[in-house]
């Protein structure tokens, strides 16, 4: 059993990524994973500023969600990230989440795997490859963790439509289950 921490990133109501994260998380507790879910929307995160403080302090300077987001980030045993693909790349919130969260390095951090999610209203193969490297980039600099997988669900498009995707949905919901 692992204590998993999912990020949704989507900032949009009735987003298509946060209702295949309903049912990645689904198929995760049904698998007997402790899950923690974090939303992004509503939250405050401001851009980091290179200062580099939080690497020899363990305190960033910037006071914001981000703050609480990386300490939960630093026990959870898995990863993750659910987005939305926009001009394919990962959403433009999770990338400043990444950036905020990359001075945990140093720390004695306990993820070992991470995955994403993402949906698109595009459905080629190519669409989600510049998401997954840039995940793949942040995870790079944490040697003892790996990108355990990524779901890609396209041709998903309009507020809700995922909804009624019944195959994505259940791809959703047995990548949950196969999450370690």
């Amino acid at each position: 059993m692992s204590n998993i921490v999912v990020i949704s990133t989507s900032l949009r109501a009735k987003s298509n990524s946060d209702i295949l994260t309903e049912r990645l998380i689904s198929g995760a507790l049904d698998a007997g994973h402790n899950v923690e879910h974090i939303s992004l929307k509503g939250k405050e995160l401001k851009f980091c500023i290179g200062c580099l403080v939080r690497q020899k302090t363990q305190k960033c300077v910037l006071n914001d969600d981000a703050v609480l987001i990386a300490e939960k980030v630093r026990n959870a045993d898995t990863l993750v990230f659910a987005t939305p693909i926009y001009y394919y790349e990962m959403s433009g919130q999770m990338k400043t989440l990444l950036d905020r969260m990359n001075p945990l390095y140093p720390s004695d951090y306990r993820f070992r795997k991470v995955y994403m999610l993402m949906t698109a209203a595009e459905d080629e193969d190519f669409v989600p490859e510049k998401a997954v490297n840039g995940l793949q980039g942040w995870i790079d600099c944490f040697e003892k963790a790996e990108l355990g997988g990524y779901l890609f669900c396209g041709g998903i498009d309009a507020p809700g439509e995922a909804a009624e995707k019944y195959e994505a949905l259940e791809k959703a919901y047995q990548f949950g289950k196969e999450i370690v």
